[in-house]
C-alpha cells in the first residue's frame, strides 16, 4: 500500500513538471523572439526600406492579433480542452516564424507577424490555466513564478544573443532560431504531456459574442494606433466602441458567454487585479522599443552592444520573479504588486531626463530598476487573478489576464506610435532628426509615468485574496 501511494506521489511530481516545463518553454521562445525582434527593428527597416511607423507595426500586429484571440481562445480551451489549443498554438507558432524568417517585404513580415500572434494567443490563453489546474494554491505562485522566470530569461538573452545573431548571421536568423526552439517544445508536448483539462465540457461556445469582441476591439485598437495617419481612423474607433457595447449587452444576457461578466462585477480581487495589470503592461511595455532605438539610431551602437544595455531589464526580472512568486504564497500579492508598480513609475520618469549624452550605465542601471519592478509585480498579480476564480474558471482567468497584458501592449505601442508620428512623421529610420525622435520618447516616458502611478492605486484597491 505505501509503495503504491509512493508512485502515485512520484508519478503526480513527474507530472507536474513535464507540464511546467513546457510551459516554461513555451514562456521562453515566445519572448525571445519579441525582445529579438525590437533589436532587429533598425536592421529590417534598412534591408526594406521601412519607415518607423511600417516598423512600429511589425510589432503592433503581434499584439493586436494575440489581444484578440486571446479570450476566445481561452474560452474554446475551456471547452475542447486546454492541452489541444496549447499544443496547436505551439505548432502554429513555429510555423508562423519559420515564415517570418523568409518573409520578403514589410507588407509579409507583418501578416506572418500577425498570424503568430494569434498563435501566440493559443499559448497565452493555456499555460497559466494548465499550471493551476495541476498546481494546488498552496505551490501555485512558486510555479508561476518560475514560468515567469523562463518568460523573463526569454527577454533577457533576447537582446544578447538576438543582437550577436543580428549583427553576425541577419535579422533572418532570430526566426530561425526561435523555429527550432519551437519545434523542440512541439516533440517534447506531445511526448511528455499526455493529460487533458476541459472544466466547462458540453458548454456552448458563444460564436456571436466572440465576432463583436474581436471585430470591437480590433478596431478600437486599430483605431487609436492609427488616429493620427488615418483619416477614417475615427470612425472605426467609434464603431469598436459600438461593437463592444454590444459584446457587454449580448453577455450579461446569454446562458453560456464567453465571459462571465459577473467575474468583474462581483469579484474586485479579479477585476482590479485585471486593471493593474492592463496599466503596468501599458506603462512598460514599449520601453524596449524605445531604448533600442535610442541606443541604435541616436546614439549608433551596434545592435550587440545595445542588446547588452538592455540586457539590464529582464535579467533583474528572471533573478527576482520566482522569489517574488513564492512570496506571494505567504504575503498578500496586493502589497508585493504595488511596491512593483512604484519602482516602475519612479524608473519612468527618470527615463524622462534621457539626453544624447546620457551615460550608458545609468541608462542600464535604471533598466535593471525597472526589471526590479516589474519582477515584483508579475508573479505576485498573476497569483492574485487565478487564485481568485474556481478551477471552471482558469482558461478565461488566464486568457483575461493575458488579454489585458496584451492590450496593455498594444495601447504602449499605440501611444509610441501616436507620438512618433505626431514629432517624426513617416520618415524613413536613417533619416530622421535625432532630436525629434529624443522629444517623442521622451513626452512618451512622462506619459508612462502618469499611467503607472495610476495602476498602483488599481493595485492596492483590489483587496486582499486570503479574504475570500
Amino acid at each position: 500500500m505505501e509503495t503504491r501511494i509512493r508512485k502515485v506521489i512520484n508519478s503526480d511530481i513527474l507530472r507536474g513538471k513535464s507540464i511546467l516545463i513546457s510551459v516554461m518553454m513555451t514562456s521562453f521562445f515566445t519572448t525571445f523572439i519579441g525582445s529579438s525582434t525590437n533589436l532587429a527593428l533598425p536592421l529590417i527597416g534598412k534591408e526594406f526600406a521601412g519607415s518607423s511607423l511600417a516598423l512600429s507595426w511589425i510589432v503592433t500586429g503581434y499584439i493586436l492579433a494575440s489581444a484578440v484571440f486571446l479570450l476566445p481562445m481561452g474560452r474554446i480551451a475551456d471547452i475542447a480542452g486546454r492541452k489541444k489549443i496549447f499544443l496547436l498554438g505551439t505548432s502554429g507558432f513555429t510555423l508562423f516564424t519559420f515564415l517570418c524568417a523568409v518573409s520578403w517585404s514589410n507588407a509579409s513580415l507583418i501578416l506572418f507577424r500577425v498570424l503568430q500572434g494569434i498563435s501566440a494567443s493559443m499559448i497565452y490563453a493555456t499555460g497559466m490555466a494548465i499550471i493551476s489546474s495541476v498546481y494546488p494554491a498552496e505551490q501555485r505562485g512558486k510555479a508561476m513564478g518560475l514560468a515567469v522566470t523562463a518568460t523573463y530569461t526569454g527577454l533577457s538573452l533576447g537582446p544578447v544573443l538576438g543582437g550577436f545573431l543580428c549583427q553576425h548571421l541577419g535579422w533572418r536568423s532570430i526566426f530561425y532560431f526561435t523555429a527550432l526552439l519551437g519545434l523542440a517544445s512541439v516533440v517534447f508536448i506531445m511526448i511528455r504531456v499526455r493529460d487533458e483539462w476541459a472544466n466547462a465540457l458540453g458548454d456552448k461556445f458563444d460564436l456571436v459574442g466572440s465576432m463583436l469582441y474581436m471585430f470591437g476591439l480590433a478596431a478600437l485598437l486599430y483605431g487609436m494606433s492609427s488616429m493620427y495617419s488615418t483619416p477614417w481612423a475615427k470612425y472605426i474607433l467609434i464603431a469598436g466602441g459600438i461593437l463592444m457595447t454590444g459584446f457587454i449587452l449580448l453577455e450579461s444576457r446569454i446562458s453560456f458567454p464567453l465571459i462571465n461578466l459577473r467575474l468583474f462585477s462581483h469579484n474586485i480581487v479579479f477585476a482590479f487585479s485585471n486593471l493593474a495589470a492592463m496599466i503596468n503592461y501599458s506603462a512598460t511595455f514599449a520601453i524596449g522599443f524605445l531604448i533600442s532605438i535610442y541606443l541604435q539610431v541616436i546614439r549608433g551602437y551596434s545592435p550587440q552592444t545595445a542588446g547588452l544595455v538592455l540586457l539590464a531589464q529582464p535579467v533583474i526580472m528572471a533573478l527576482f520573479s520566482s522569489f517574488a512568486g513564492s512570496l506571494s504564497d505567504r504575503i498578500e500579492p496586493r502589497f508585493i504588486a504595488s511596491c512593483g508598480m512604484g519602482i516602475n513609475a519612479l524608473s519612468l520618469f527618470l527615463f524622462t531626463l534621457l539626453g544624447t549624452a546620457t551615460p550608458v550605465w545609468m541608462v542600464a542601471l535604471n533598466l535593471a530598476l525597472i526589471g526590479l519592478g516589474f519582477a515584483l509585480f508579475s508573479s505576485p498579480n498573476t497569483n492574485a487573478i487565478m487564485g481568485s476564480v474556481s478551477e471552471q474558471f482558469y482558461g478565461v482567468a488566464a486568457s483575461t489576464v493575458s488579454t489585458m497584458r496584451m492590450i496593455g501592449m498594444a495601447t504602449s505601442m499605440t501611444i509610441v506610435t501616436l507620438l512618433i508620428a505626431l514629432f517624426v512623421g513617416d520618415a524613413e529610420l536613417c533619416q530622421t532628426d535625432p532630436v525629434l525622435f529624443l522629444t517623442s520618447f521622451k513626452v512618451a516616458f512622462a506619459v508612462f509615468g502618469i499611467l503607472c502611478t495610476g495602476g498602483i492605486f488599481a493595485s492596492l484597491a483590489r483587496g486582499n485574496v486570503r479574504s475570500l
